[in-house]
Order: C-alpha cells, then sequence, then structure tokens
C-alpha cells in the first residue's frame, strides 16, 4: 500500500506540474506537506535578500489515500493564490495551534462550537465530508458533558462511563476526531478495539415483497383526516423501498443529485440507477438484482419520479440529506416492518451470492471493497439463508447429475440407431444382391432356351 501510495503521490506531483501550480507534495512523519516558494514569513530573515523562501506547509493532512485528495486541492488552492499574488500568512498557512494552557481552561462545550470551523479548515467540504463530520459532532456530544474541561482525563472518562461496547466505539471515534482537530494528546487505545456485530433480521424475498403491500394496507387503515398536501407522500416512500430492494442502494443514494432522466431513458437498456459522485464512495452505475420487481413495484412510474425530483431539490447538505433517509426509517416502522431500510442492502448481497453472481462485481455493484462486502455482508447469513443456499446448490448439482445421464441415455440411443441403421442398409444390399442374381439367372436361361 505505501509503494501504491507513492506511486500516486508522483502522478499527483506531475498533475501540478503540468498545470503549472509550482506547488508540490511530500510525506513526512506520516502527514502529507505542500512545498512552494512563498513570501517570508512574518518575522523570518533571507540572507538573500529576495524576499522569498521555500517552505514546507503542514496543514494535518494525513499521509493516505483520502489524504492525497486533499492536499491536491489544497496545492491546486495555493497555486492559485501565489498566481495571483494573493497570498498571506494566515493562521492555516502558518499552522498557530492553541496553547496547551488555553485548552486548559476552554470546556468541552466551547471546543464544540468552534469544531465545524476547525475541522473544515483541514478538510475539504462536500455531501461526504459533512456526513463524516456530523458523525463525529453528534456523537462527541451525546458522550460528553459540555460543561466539563477539555482534557484527556475528562475525555477518557467520558468514554469509561459508556456501557455498550458500539456505543463506546463510536464514542472512540468521535472523540479522537474531536481530540485530533484541537490538537489533545489523548490514548484511547484500551477502548479502541471493534465489537462483535449485533444481529440483523435480513428479510427474505417473499418477505420483501410482502412489506411492499403493507404499503397499501397502511393506505386503506389510516384515517380520513389526512393533509391533502401529503395525502400521496406515502407512495414516494413506497417507490423509496422498491429501489433499496431492487439494487441494494444505500438510503443517501435516492436523494443526492438524482438522475431521474437516465433511470426513465429508453437508452437505460440495462435499467441501471447512476449513483451521483458526491456519494460516499463516488459515482457509479448499479445494476438490479430481480428485475421483475422493478416492473411489479412500479418503479419506473413519472409521477414517483416526479416527487422525487420534488423532495430531493436543492437538497445539498448533510442536514436536508439526513432528514429524507430518516423519513425512510419512519415509514419502515410506521407500517410496522421488523426490519430496517439497510437490510434490504444486506439482502441483496446475501442475494447475489445465492445467485451465484462473483463477489467483485456484487462488490462494485454495491460500492464498497471485495474486504468489506465478505467481512461486513456475507457475515448476516442466517441459518434458513444457509439452507436455502445450501438447498440450491444441492438441487444445481441434482439438475447437473440430471443432465448427464439424459446426455448418456441419448448418446445410447443414437448408437443404437446407427448400429440399427447399418443393420438396414446390410439387409437392403443383400436382397439387391439377391435380385440381381436371379435376374441374372434368368437372362441365362432365356439364352439357352
Amino acid at each position: 500500500m505505501n509503494t501504491k501510495l507513492q506511486l500516486e503521490l508522483e502522478l499527483v506531483n506531475q498533475r501540478l506540474k503540468s498545470a503549472k501550480t509550482k506547488v508540490t507534495i511530500r510525506e513526512s512523519n506520516g502527514s502529507l506537506q505542500l512545498r512552494a516558494t512563498l513570501p517570508l514569513k512574518p518575522g523570518d530573515k533571507n540572507t538573500k535578500g529576495t524576499g522569498n523562501k521555500q517552505y514546507n506547509i503542514s496543514l494535518n493532512i494525513p499521509s493516505n489515500f483520502d489524504g492525497l485528495k486533499t492536499a491536491e486541492e489544497e496545492a491546486y488552492e495555493l497555486g492559485r493564490l501565489i498566481a495571483r499574488r494573493t497570498f498571506t500568512w494566515n493562521d492555516k498557512y502558518l499552522g498557530k495551534k492553541a496553547s496547551k494552557k488555553d485548552l486548559d481552561f476552554k470546556t468541552i462545550g466551547e471546543l464544540l462550537k468552534r469544531f465545524e470551523e476547525e475541522y473544515f479548515k483541514t478538510h475539504k467540504r462536500t455531501i461526504k465530508s459533512e456526513h463524516t463530520f456530523f458523525y463525529y459532532l453528534f456523537r462527541t456530544k451525546r458522550f460528553t458533558n459540555p460543561n466539563d474541561l477539555a482534557t484527556p482525563e475528562n475525555l477518557i472518562n467520558s468514554v469509561a462511563r459508556v456501557d455498550k461496547e458500539w456505543a463506546r466505539y463510536n464514542a472512540v471515534r468521535a472523540i479522537s476526531a474531536f481530540c485530533t482537530t484541537f490538537k489533545i494528546e489523548i490514548d484511547l487505545s484500551n477502548y479502541s478495539k471493534k465489537p462483535e456485530s449485533n444481529s440483523r433480521n435480513i428479510p427474505s424475498d417473499a418477505e420483501i415483497s410482502a412489506g411492499f403491500i403493507k404499503f397499501t394496507d397502511y393506505l386503506e387503515s389510516r384515517g380520513k383526516q389526512v393533509n391533502q398536501n401529503v395525502q400521496d407522500s406515502w407512495k414516494l416512500w413506497r417507490w423509496s423501498y422498491g429501489m433499496l430492494a431492487v439494487f441494494g442502494l444505500r438510503p443517501r443514494e435516492l436523494f443526492i443529485n438524482p438522475n431521474i432522466d437516465w433511470w426513465l431513458s429508453k437508452e437505460n437498456a440495462d435499467l441501471t440507477w447512476k449513483v451521483d459522485k458526491n456519494c460516499k464512495t463516488g459515482g457509479r452505475q448499479v445494476l438490479p438484482l430481480h428485475r421483475k420487481w422493478i416492473i411489479d413495484f412500479d418503479l419506473r412510474n413519472p409521477q414517483y419520479l416526479e416527487m422525487l425530483a420534488i423532495a430531493s431539490k436543492d437538497k445539498k447538505n448533510h442536514a436536508e440529506i439526513t432528514g429524507l433517509t430518516q423519513r425512510i426509517s419512519w415509514w419502515f416502522r410506521k407500517i410496522g416492518l421488523d426490519f430496517k431500510p439497510y437490510d434490504l442492502r444486506h439482502a441483496w448481497a446475501i442475494r447475489a451470492h445465492i445467485l451465484g453472481v462473483p463477489i467483485k462485481a456484487a462488490a462494485d455493484n454495491l460500492g464498497h471493497s471485495v474486504q468489506v462486502h465478505t467481512q461486513t455482508y456475507q457475515r448476516w447469513f442466517s441459518l434458513d439463508m444457509r439452507k436455502l443456499a445450501i438447498n440450491q446448490a444441492l438441487s444445481k448439482k441434482s439438475e447437473i447429475e440430471e443432465i448427464r445421464e439424459e446426455n448418456t441415455k441419448l448418446k445410447m440411443e443414437n448408437e443404437n440407431l446407427r448400429l440399427e441403421v447399418e443393420s438396414l442398409k446390410i439387409e437392403r444390399l443383400k436382397i439387391e444382391n439377391q435380385r440381381n442374381f436371379k435376374l441374372e439367372e434368368i437372362k441365362l436361361h432365356k439364352c439357352i432356351s
């Protein structure tokens, strides 16, 4: 991985050079730095008297592939400032840190108010990065006391007080990011072990079909006093349910810049859904499983797609998209489903495995690595799922054996028919020879007479 990272770093620097950016990226002690010739720092001197000097600027960007993307973006931004001669030494480039003494007198609540501003000084703000940040923010708020001083001891105690293993694991991830942002040295290694996964209720295909019908059942059982503006809104959430089942999408991938024109296009012969580039793992085209469900669930109905366009219009930030995905979860509970939206994604992965879809193809379709696919998704194979997979495999084996037996039987029949034809040919030849012999005898007899 380190070799691949170094190769990618060289490619990035080549791109920067081709763009005449006058900035390069270097790796140092696990971090990525920007190198450029800049005006002298305040209080700095240059013996050559040029007024410029080469500096390595550390923005606390980790030396990994995600960090490399961030560093490249920052390099282009710095290059533009240099080209326009508008560069100034601000806190971002000076790398000013709050002194430990200053942090000792800050409460967690006070730092949380600055968390977003400080975090996005070293991260490009996108829908994906906002999603990650708010994960950290909400869990840090949830598991800490805002009135406590922001000391390592108080933050460690906050983690230690969390009883449930998964909640503690999530708290460690969030608080670690919080401490990294504010340069708080902390050791949470005693609490960082990932716990065993919780059980999930993965629906079968029959249960998914039954769940779709529950939306209509709700319509028949709900009261008549319904606001006219939202009386048909259930159709959008039923459509969302069907799309999650057919494509195994993350719920957010339905609402982030949905490509409705492509989904309804006649050119879309493979019936793929295009996931937007701003989603968690970038853009991709997703192929369906059970294409019949697209028809059964009426997923290309323009009415539902118009409702999607209205619901997702101008929804650009994390909070707005999260509001829509939470609405899906609310409807699952509303109509009485005993599984969650993400369980449909797990069901897709298991169904793909049972159908014999290669792991790499299934992983690419779901938008994650083969490692995630095998470690995270296939662990949810329940006893019933395993029985189904084994029975289908045995069934396929029986079918193959039957075909082989049938082929052997047909070969024997063909051989018997061939021998029978050969025998008939011989008999016919004998008859013809006897007939010819008799004709010759008759002719001879007439000649003698």
